[in-house]
Protein backbone atom coordinates (compact mmCIF):
# COMPACT_ATOMS: atom_id res chain seq x y z
CA UNK A 1 0.00 0.00 0.00
CA UNK A 2 1.24 3.65 -0.66
CA UNK A 3 0.15 6.67 1.13
CA UNK A 4 0.30 10.28 -0.31
CA UNK A 5 -0.80 12.88 2.02
CA UNK A 6 -1.91 16.07 0.05
CA UNK A 7 -2.98 19.76 1.21
CA UNK A 8 -6.23 20.49 0.62
CA UNK A 9 -6.89 23.86 -0.21
CA UNK A 10 -9.39 24.76 2.94
CA UNK A 11 -6.55 23.75 4.77
CA UNK A 12 -7.15 20.33 5.51
CA UNK A 13 -5.34 17.23 4.67
CA UNK A 14 -6.45 14.78 1.67
CA UNK A 15 -4.65 11.08 1.97
CA UNK A 16 -4.46 9.20 -1.26
CA UNK A 17 -4.63 5.40 -0.06
CA UNK A 18 -3.67 3.06 -3.21
CA UNK A 19 -3.93 -0.67 -1.80
CA UNK A 20 -1.71 -3.65 -3.47
CA UNK A 21 -4.99 -4.76 -5.23
CA UNK A 22 -5.60 -1.60 -7.29
CA UNK A 23 -8.10 -0.03 -5.24
CA UNK A 24 -7.42 3.74 -5.06
CA UNK A 25 -9.37 5.81 -2.15
CA UNK A 26 -9.53 9.33 -0.42
CA UNK A 27 -9.54 9.80 2.95
CA UNK A 28 -10.29 13.13 4.16
CA UNK A 29 -8.94 14.31 7.26
CA UNK A 30 -10.51 16.51 9.60
CA UNK A 31 -7.79 18.13 11.89
CA UNK A 32 -7.44 22.04 10.60
CA UNK A 33 -6.83 22.78 14.07
CA UNK A 34 -3.23 21.01 13.96
CA UNK A 35 -0.32 21.44 12.54
CA UNK A 36 0.28 18.09 11.78
CA UNK A 37 -2.45 16.09 10.08
CA UNK A 38 -3.86 13.31 12.36
CA UNK A 39 -4.05 10.54 9.99
CA UNK A 40 -0.38 11.42 9.23
CA UNK A 41 0.03 10.73 13.02
CA UNK A 42 -1.45 7.51 12.75
CA UNK A 43 0.68 6.30 9.48
CA UNK A 44 3.63 7.17 11.57
CA UNK A 45 2.70 5.57 14.75
CA UNK A 46 1.57 2.40 13.39
CA UNK A 47 4.06 2.38 10.59
CA UNK A 48 6.99 3.13 13.60
CA UNK A 49 5.80 0.79 16.58
CA UNK A 50 5.01 -2.25 13.57
CA UNK A 51 0.79 -2.26 14.51
CA UNK A 52 -0.51 -4.49 11.94
CA UNK A 53 -3.99 -4.22 12.63
CA UNK A 54 -4.10 -0.24 13.41
CA UNK A 55 -6.14 1.82 11.06
CA UNK A 56 -3.90 1.58 8.30
CA UNK A 57 -3.22 -2.11 8.40
CA UNK A 58 -6.46 -2.07 8.43
CA UNK A 59 -7.61 -0.53 5.21
CA UNK A 60 -4.30 -2.50 4.17
CA UNK A 61 -6.04 -5.56 4.30
CA UNK A 62 -9.27 -4.23 2.50
CA UNK A 63 -11.23 -2.46 5.23
CA UNK A 64 -13.58 0.74 3.52
CA UNK A 65 -14.42 3.51 6.34
CA UNK A 66 -17.59 5.33 5.97
CA UNK A 67 -15.17 8.01 5.07
CA UNK A 68 -13.34 6.65 2.49
CA UNK A 69 -14.25 7.42 -1.05
CA UNK A 70 -12.70 5.05 -3.82
CA UNK A 71 -11.96 7.14 -6.55
CA UNK A 72 -9.78 4.48 -8.47
CA UNK A 73 -9.36 0.64 -9.70
CA UNK A 74 -11.96 -2.12 -9.53
CA UNK A 75 -14.41 -2.01 -6.74
CA UNK A 76 -14.76 -5.56 -4.99
CA UNK A 77 -17.83 -7.63 -4.76
CA UNK A 78 -17.69 -8.46 -1.05
CA UNK A 79 -16.12 -5.18 -0.19
CA UNK A 80 -18.40 -4.46 2.75
CA UNK A 81 -18.16 -8.10 4.09
CA UNK A 82 -14.55 -8.61 3.60
CA UNK A 83 -14.51 -4.41 5.38
CA UNK A 84 -16.52 -6.36 8.51
CA UNK A 85 -14.13 -9.84 8.38
CA UNK A 86 -11.31 -7.67 9.29
CA UNK A 87 -13.01 -5.42 11.81
CA UNK A 88 -14.36 -8.51 13.70
CA UNK A 89 -11.04 -10.08 14.06
CA UNK A 90 -8.91 -8.40 17.62
CA UNK A 91 -7.26 -4.89 16.01
CA UNK A 92 -4.68 -2.61 17.51
CA UNK A 93 -7.31 0.17 16.20
CA UNK A 94 -8.13 1.34 19.91
CA UNK A 95 -4.80 1.43 21.11
CA UNK A 96 -3.85 3.40 18.34
CA UNK A 97 -5.86 6.09 18.62
CA UNK A 98 -5.41 6.26 21.73
CA UNK A 99 -1.29 6.47 21.44
CA UNK A 100 -1.46 8.45 18.06
CA UNK A 101 -3.20 10.95 20.11
CA UNK A 102 -0.22 11.32 22.52
CA UNK A 103 2.53 10.85 20.35
CA UNK A 104 0.47 13.86 18.03
CA UNK A 105 -0.13 15.71 21.27
CA UNK A 106 3.72 15.60 21.87
CA UNK A 107 4.84 16.55 18.66
CA UNK A 108 2.11 19.38 18.29
CA UNK A 109 3.26 21.14 21.72
CA UNK A 110 7.06 20.48 21.05
CA UNK A 111 7.60 18.09 23.89
CA UNK A 112 9.75 14.79 24.23
CA UNK A 113 8.60 11.48 24.19
CA UNK A 114 5.42 10.99 26.51
CA UNK A 115 7.02 7.71 28.01
CA UNK A 116 4.75 7.39 31.09
CA UNK A 117 1.64 8.82 29.11
CA UNK A 118 1.78 6.25 26.21
CA UNK A 119 2.44 3.47 28.94
CA UNK A 120 -0.81 4.63 30.90
CA UNK A 121 -3.36 4.65 27.67
CA UNK A 122 -1.92 1.30 26.70
CA UNK A 123 -3.27 0.20 30.06
CA UNK A 124 -6.38 1.75 30.06
CA UNK A 125 -7.50 -0.64 27.07
CA UNK A 126 -4.64 -3.93 27.84
CA UNK A 127 -4.09 -5.89 31.01
CA UNK A 128 -0.44 -6.84 29.34
CA UNK A 129 2.49 -4.50 29.84
CA UNK A 130 3.52 -2.05 27.08
CA UNK A 131 5.27 -3.91 24.70
CA UNK A 132 6.75 -0.64 23.15
CA UNK A 133 10.35 0.16 24.04
CA UNK A 134 11.37 3.74 24.90
CA UNK A 135 13.90 3.62 21.62
CA UNK A 136 10.03 2.85 19.39
CA UNK A 137 8.63 5.53 20.91
CA UNK A 138 10.86 7.42 20.11
CA UNK A 139 11.62 6.83 16.72
CA UNK A 140 7.94 7.33 16.10
CA UNK A 141 7.74 10.80 17.83
CA UNK A 142 10.76 12.30 16.39
CA UNK A 143 9.51 10.84 13.08
CA UNK A 144 6.82 12.03 13.27
CA UNK A 145 8.01 15.37 13.97
CA UNK A 146 10.78 15.37 10.99
CA UNK A 147 7.62 14.61 8.79
CA UNK A 148 5.56 17.83 10.87
CA UNK A 149 8.39 20.07 9.88
CA UNK A 150 7.92 18.96 6.33
CA UNK A 151 4.37 19.14 5.96
CA UNK A 152 4.23 22.83 6.96
CA UNK A 153 7.52 23.82 5.18
CA UNK A 154 5.75 23.29 1.59
CA UNK A 155 2.71 22.77 -0.15
CA UNK A 156 4.18 19.04 -1.83
CA UNK A 157 2.65 15.81 -1.21
CA UNK A 158 3.85 13.97 1.58
CA UNK A 159 4.67 10.45 0.06
CA UNK A 160 4.25 7.80 2.40
CA UNK A 161 5.14 4.16 1.48
CA UNK A 162 3.17 1.43 4.06
CA UNK A 163 5.30 -1.79 4.39
CA UNK A 164 3.41 -5.07 3.30
CA UNK A 165 4.03 -6.60 6.20
CA UNK A 166 1.57 -4.28 8.32
CA UNK A 167 -1.91 -5.81 7.40
CA UNK A 168 -4.09 -6.88 9.62
CA UNK A 169 -5.39 -10.61 9.28
CA UNK A 170 -8.99 -11.46 9.04
CA UNK A 171 -9.06 -10.79 5.24
CA UNK A 172 -9.44 -14.38 3.90
CA UNK A 173 -9.57 -14.63 0.70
Amino acid sequence: MHLTFLHDPRGECVTVIRRADGAEFTLSSYSRKHRVPHDLAHAVTERELGMPDGIFGCIAAGVVFESMQQTAGKKRHDAKVRSARVLKAPNSIGISEAITSVIHEAVEKDRVTPYARIREMWGVTQPDPCPYPDADLDRATETLRELSHRWQANSDPLVFPWPKRLQAAGAGR
